[in-house]
């Protein structure tokens, strides 16, 4: 396919370019920054008419695209002012769709949050494993911003009926250099209670938007993507009995199994994470035979 990314020079954009360049598709990463070349084009999401110019044709570069992958955005909250986060990322997102359904592209993969599920849980989740079924609870401008985008996602589906948006709720994107620090989370639980001791390494966020690009179903769906495990040492169960004591566990967890459910996107997506932390760490110790 030929397809744009938004925000190809970030974190997971990066993981996310690469991906599909490698899965031989023709992508064009739309973002303020990047490398120089025919695989880079410098646009300002903010600016309507830049974003429609550029999804419609772009001189010698393309003629048109068959889907958007959407991961532009300023990506957490106190990055900058709450005002500043509302106006840059929903204004962002809703060029990007507009511009899409302009252009008659029928199908967009775009970047939700993990954050609408409740992040950072001062007040406890409903259950545990959380899941896709209850209603968003964002806690921050950056997280509303999150829920406003599913919101207009699902009017924009009702519009179009052969129009599919797919919202990726990604935990934490961590690249491997990263982990390094992971062993270091035991020392307080707490510390990272804040999106239930989940992260998603940016390969595995990759494979799930190659994934949702192949899920054509019209109409909205949102997933919660997470790699399998957390990035504790300690047990699941421990975890949770120890910082949400009143929050009831409603499947059995493994021994370190993620508290993000990605049962959804597993049965849907045929979404399978591939990479953990672990196997970095065993990586890294394992000594090797002369």
């Amino acid at each position: 396919m030929r397809i744009a990314v938004t925000g190809g020079s970030g974190k997971l954009g990066r993981s996310v370019v690469r991906r599909l360049s490698q899965d031989g598709h023709q992508v064009l990463n739309l973002d303020r920054v990047g490398q120089k070349g025919r695989g880079f084009v410098s646009v300002d999401l903010r600016s309507y008419g830049q974003v429609l110019d550029v999804i419609l044709g772009l001189d010698d570069r393309h003629t048109g695209f068959d889907a958007i992958v959407h991961l532009a955005a300023i990506p957490a909250p106190g990055l900058a002012p709450d005002a500043a986060i509302f106006e840059n990322n929903m204004l962002s997102t809703y060029n990007v769709f507009q511009a899409a359904r302009r252009a008659g592209i029928k199908k967009v993969v775009y970047a939700s949050s993990e954050t609408v599920l409740g992040l950072p849980f001062d007040v406890d989740p409903p259950y545990i494993p959380v899941d896709e079924e209850y209603a968003a609870r964002p806690e921050s401008t950056y997280s509303l911003v999150k829920h406003l985008e599913e919101q207009m996602a699902i009017q924009l589906t009702r519009w179009d009926p052969e129009l599919s948006i797919t919202a990726l709720r990604f935990s934490n994107v961590m690249d491997s250099e990263d982990y390094d620090a992971f062993p270091s989370f035991d020392a307080d639980a707490r510390a990272r209670k804040w999106n239930l001791w989940g992260y998603i390494d940016g390969r595995d966020g990759a494979q799930a938007v190659a994934r949702a690009l192949e899920y054509t179903t019209p109409g909205f769906e949102t997933f919660i993507i997470a790699a399998d495990d957390t990035v504790m040492g300690r047990s699941s169960a421990s975890l949770a009995a120890e910082v949400f004591p009143n929050v009831s566990v409603v499947k059995e967890l493994g021994e370190h199994q993620t508290m993000l459910s990605i049962d959804k996107a597993k049965r849907l997506l045929g979404y399978q994470p591939e990479h953990s932390w672990r196997t970095y760490h065993s990586n890294r110790t394992t000594p090797t035979e002369d």
